[in-house]
């Protein structure tokens, strides 16, 4: 578990202007299905490639004010399913769409106990082709706030980005924790195979 989900993630170039960042793993989620994780429309999407299980963790920064759910969706498919998938989402850009986004696991007693779906301020969703797998990561506030319009990761990492979500290095977090778990899931993958050589 702590490969997929490191105990601690610190990057010296994450943050907005390329500041900083590090951020503590702060709860695991049980492995689930896939019931409950995902707005409506996304799980509809993401329905052709079947849930065989589901992975969470909840993260926050070094000031404990952002938190960040981090999910990886085991799929039941093959590749030419994933190919699929993610030709769809980038057709149509779903990943892009407010009303397609991962819900938070808030775990109680801590800083992400009170992370909902009306604090969600940022995310990213990402269809792997070379395993069968989904990441995704969203972000928001940890002092419950609403009404931050949500912005996608890429959008919110852009230079010139001036919403609250990019200032507050939001899409920063998405991003980069969500690389992070799909270095592991690559790692995961691949490592049987170095092993055989």
């Amino acid at each position: 578990m702590d490969t997929l989900f490191p105990r601690t993630v610190h990057d010296a170039m994450a943050g907005p202007g390329g500041a900083a960042r590090h951020w503590t793993r702060i709860g695991v989620a049980a492995d689930a299905d896939c019931r409950g994780a995902f707005d409506p429309l996304l799980a509809r999407a993401l329905a052709p490639v079947g849930c065989k299980r589901l992975l969470r963790a909840a993260y926050t920064d070094a000031t404990s004010t952002r938190v960040t759910t981090v999910g990886l969706l085991v799929t039941d498919t093959d590749a030419t399913g994933m190919r699929a998938l993610r030709k769809r989402f980038t057709g149509e850009r779903l990943g892009e769409r407010p009303d397609l986004m991962p819900r938070p696991y808030a775990p109680k007693g801590t800083a992400a106990e009170r992370f909902g779906d009306a604090q969600r301020a940022s995310w990213r969703i990402s269809i792997l082709t070379d395993a069968p797998a989904v990441v995704y990561a969203v972000t928001g506030f940890a002092d419950a706030r609403t009404g931050t319009p949500p912005q996608p990761a890429e959008q919110a990492i852009r230079p010139d980005a001036t919403t609250a979500p990019a200032q507050a290095g939001l899409g920063h977090d998405a991003n980069t924790l969500a690389g992070r778990l799909e270095q592991g899931v690559r790692q995961a993958v691949t490592r049987p195979q170095e092993t055989d050589r």
